[in-house]
């Protein structure tokens, strides 16, 4: 199953803040650490403050922090809040299915099953799980130097 971009940078802001999670952070120097659009993760921002997985502080001094603790948050949860219902195939939607075999075709089951053994592996892993090596991410993502060209508090 491939994420969407949105799930991907929503699973990449969570990881950057948990890497130090007493730090905020600016979506500018998220940005710069993954080097992706500022304004596509300002969207991702949004939805993840509006879903409860961050908290936001607008203005001087302001930026985002995990709204739990990173073990509290589950990468099963967090992608079906951002992906939305799996939908592997056509027969999935609620609209009507142009497939011609619909009425006797087994896929669909084994499709199901594929997608729940898929959530149930993410089920079973926390942010604090994928995040445990946090001094190394820290200095993949250049925390130290974006720090001081953004004058973030630390």
């Amino acid at each position: 199953m491939k994420l969407t971009a949105f799930t991907d940078y929503s699973l990449r802001v969570l990881m950057f803040l948990a890497a130090d999670p007493d730090r905020r952070a600016t979506i500018s120097e998220i940005a710069a650490a993954f080097e992706v659009s500022e304004h596509h993760l300002t969207k991702v921002v949004h939805f993840l403050a509006r879903s409860g997985w961050i908290s936001t502080l607008r203005g001087k001094g302001g930026g985002m922090l995990l709204a739990m603790p990173a073990g509290e948050i589950c990468i099963g949860r967090v992608v079906r809040d951002t992906e939305g219902a799996a939908m592997p195939a056509e027969c999935f939607s609620d609209a009507q299915s142009n497939c011609a075999i619909v009425a006797c075709c087994q896929l669909k089951g084994v499709l199901a099953e594929a997608v729940n053994a898929f959530y149930a592996a993410l089920d079973g892993y926390t942010l604090a799980d994928i995040t445990r090596n946090k001094t190394r991410l820290a200095n993949v993502l250049h925390f130290q130097t974006l720090a001081k060209q953004a004058g973030t508090p630390r």
